[in-house]
């Protein structure tokens, strides 16, 4: 009965790899549709902070003169959009629409005794226009939360009373400038309005402003703090679901911060309830547009829109002391530059094929058959981990393809997020785990048939190994992105968790497999081990693995450190093919094809596949990726293989000459 069981194990290998090819075939209209979806957005639009050019511009001579001649400079250089944070009266000062005063300042101009009792904030309008303009919208502001307001004059300039302190006063939001706003629009600039949730929700208020801002070509807003607006009143009030419905109504979308430490809250949310009309926007600190050459922020541009489907660039300003010219600047000039001569921002995004103007949702393709799809993918992956497992525990193939069957429906039925995740992460180990054990597998078969091998017929052996292993390893691909196939991996309102094990799990099964199972019995291998005396060599080897091992750890994700030479390679490999490879996946693909040559002369030279299998891996983890378009995922990974391909051929080329005068000079070396 055991030799039956294992019989069944062993020919079960191939219904599995059918199943595996069966997934494969099942993704593609999967793929498809995502490939439709990201392609279907190509606009980009160019955000300038309109408050930190206000803020900028009362730091001049002439603050008008020179709002308008910055204004003017941006419009030309292509900038297509101000976003308009809602206004406060400090911002009102700012723009010299009134003058502010707190009790102490009253009582000195009417030259009267200061109240006791009253810490009000008194305003006086600069012109006839700003009184009949503002003082309706700071009138209903503040009335709106409870605070007196009164009619208020001096020397013939009219003016409000608020009975409420400057300090809280400042605090208080309204509505965008809007002066300012018919102002920018006749310019020919689209507004982008920021929206802050500090106010108590109103529904009736809210449909008042979409309205208004629909009259006004206004299509996207961008939320300003911790929370989208209404998340604050949702739990009383369902503000959420009424905002949503009210940006629905008027057609209205929104757009998501790229790299917050926090996502804000209620975003999630809000972009389902609005069928995903989100735009990805990257934000450039004013310290940044500042400090950085032109040619280093276009570069920053073209990529996030090319690399990360961004599609809203947000450029920040701020004024600063120049100690050494003594004088006050901004980055205005060097946006400028950025976008036309000498970075030429705006012509780098052109020739990556999109255009400038607001941003668009992507249009998301979801055929009819897609959840049928879906089912043959999952029957696909979980044999692919079967698999796995075959070639570890022979025994528990089959139970482990049907446990992994039932724990895939138990899983989709509690947690259906997480089990797409976890299936897909599976598999992302999976496929370049069994591509390199195969390798080593077909390795080890050729060492004990063929000694003494040909350099030629190494080479081609090599060769062939390292296409084969690439294939098995990218069979993972349809995987992640069949079962990853939703618009919130895209906009990155969830993110692909447990990719850190992707990084670290294949390189220690294969360091297992290497290790236990090439000599005999993984039993028999283990009691081996620990027969064998530690010595210093052994020390120092682990200590030599630990510290590679930390610094490529430190190296996943976003977060690693970049030195100045690796820098400049990513600059030249992206100035050459537009599309930057892995480092990691250069090196590694040139080490596994070094490693298959050479372990056909030596045979544990295959100890190298333990570290070769980083670029396996790192080909799969670069879809794993999947706020990246795929064509962008897919080049990466095509360059990677190439480049590794013949760097890994002048290493075998190395590797000849460098063996040729050992073995010409060393016995030289030995004679008396």
């Amino acid at each position: 009965m055991h030799q039956k069981w294992q019989r069944w194990n062993t020919a079960s290998r191939k219904w599995l790899w059918i199943l595996v090819v069966l997934g494969i075939i099942a993704a593609i209209p999967v793929i498809y549709d995502r490939y439709r979806t990201e392609s279907s957005s190509n606009n980009v639009e160019l955000v300038y902070n309109y408050r930190g050019l206000v803020e900028t511009a009362s730091y001049q001579a002439h603050p008008e003169e020179y709002l308008q001649q910055q204004l003017d400079q941006l419009k030309a250089a292509g900038v297509t959009s101000m976003a308009m944070f809602e206004s406060t009266l400090d911002d009102f000062k700012k723009s010299r629409r009134i003058m502010m005063y707190n009790a102490g300042d009253v009582a000195s101009m009417t030259k009267s005794v200061i109240p006791t009792n009253d810490n009000y904030t008194y305003i006086l309008f600069t012109n006839e226009e700003n009184a009949g303009r503002l003082s309706p919208l700071i009138e209903d502001t503040f009335t709106g939360i409870g605070i007196t307001v009164k009619p208020w004059e001096f020397n013939g300039q009219k003016g409000l009373i608020l009975e409420t302190s400057p300090e809280d006063a400042v605090l208080k939001p309204m509505q965008p400038d809007p002066i300012a706003f018919e102002m920018l629009r006749s310019k020919g600039f689209n507004i982008v309005p920021r929206m802050s949730d500090s106010l108590p929700y109103n529904q009736e208020a809210m449909e008042k402003l979409l309205a208004y801002y629909q009259a006004n070509g206004v299509k996207r807003v961008l939320f300003e703090g911790d929370s989208v607006k209404g998340f604050n009143d949702n739990e009383d009030m369902n503000s959420l679901q009424g905002f949503a419905n009210l940006l629905n109504q008027y057609g209205i979308g929104i757009a998501a911060i790229e790299n917050l430490k926090q996502p804000q809250q209620g975003l999630s949310k809000l972009a389902y309830d609005t069928d995903y009309n989100v735009a990805r926007l990257y934000s450039l600190s004013d310290r940044d547009a500042a400090a950085l050459s032109p040619e280093t922020l276009a570069d920053r541009f073209a990529l996030a829109t090319k690399d990360r489907n961004i599609r809203m660039l947000y450029i920040n300003v701020a004024p600063s002391r120049n100690m050494t010219k003594a004088t006050i600047t901004d980055s205005v000039d060097n946006i400028v530059k950025t976008l036309q001569e000498p970075g030429n921002a705006i012509k780098q995004m052109e020739n990556n094929g999109f255009k400038m103007g607001q941003a668009g949702a992507f249009h998301i393709y979801d055929s009819a058959g897609q959840r049928y799809f879906k089912m043959v993918v999952v029957l696909g992956g979980v044999a692919f981990i079967a698999l796995l497992v075959s070639y570890y525990i022979p025994a528990l193939t089959l139970i482990a393809f049907v446990l992994g069957l039932i724990g895939s429906a138990g899983l989709y039925v509690l947690k259906p997020t997480l089990f797409e995740q976890a299936l897909a992460l599976l598999v992302a180990i999976s496929a370049p785990t069994i591509a390199v054990l195969l390798a080593v597998r077909k390795l080890n078969e050729m060492n004990a048939a063929n000694a003494g091998l040909a350099p030629g017929r190494r080479l081609a052996h090599a060769v062939v190994t390292y296409i084969k292993t690439a294939i098995i390893s990218l069979c993972a691909l349809p995987y992640v992105i069949g079962l990853l196939n939703n618009i919130t991996y895209s906009l990155v309102l969830s993110q692909f968790r447990g990719v850190s094990l992707l990084h670290v799990a294949p390189i220690g099964l294969i360091a297992i497999y290497v290790v236990l199972y090439r000599g005999g019995k993984p039993l028999q291998q283990i009691g081996k081990l620990f027969r064998t005396p530690i010595t210093l060599t052994w020390v120092v080897a682990a200590g030599v693995i630990g510290v590679l091992g930390l610094y490529y750890l430190s190296r996943t994700g976003n977060g690693g450190s970049v030195s100045s030479i690796e820098m400049t390679l990513r600059t030249i490999l992206e100035n050459t093919f537009h599309v930057r490879p892995r480092n990691k996946e250069l090196v590694a693909h040139a080490l596994f094809l070094l490693g298959i040559f050479v372990s056909l002369r030596y045979r544990n030279v295959v100890y190298l596949m333990i570290f070769a299998v980083i670029g396996q891996l790192s080909m799969v983890d670069t879809f794993a990726h999947i706020h990246s378009p795929m064509k962008i995922s897919l080049v990466r990974d095509l360059l990677g293989l190439g480049l590794g391909f013949i760097f890994g051929l002048i290493a075998i080329g190395v590797w000849q000459v460098l063996e040729g005068c050992w073995k010409r000079w060393v016995p030289r070396l030995r004679r008396p």
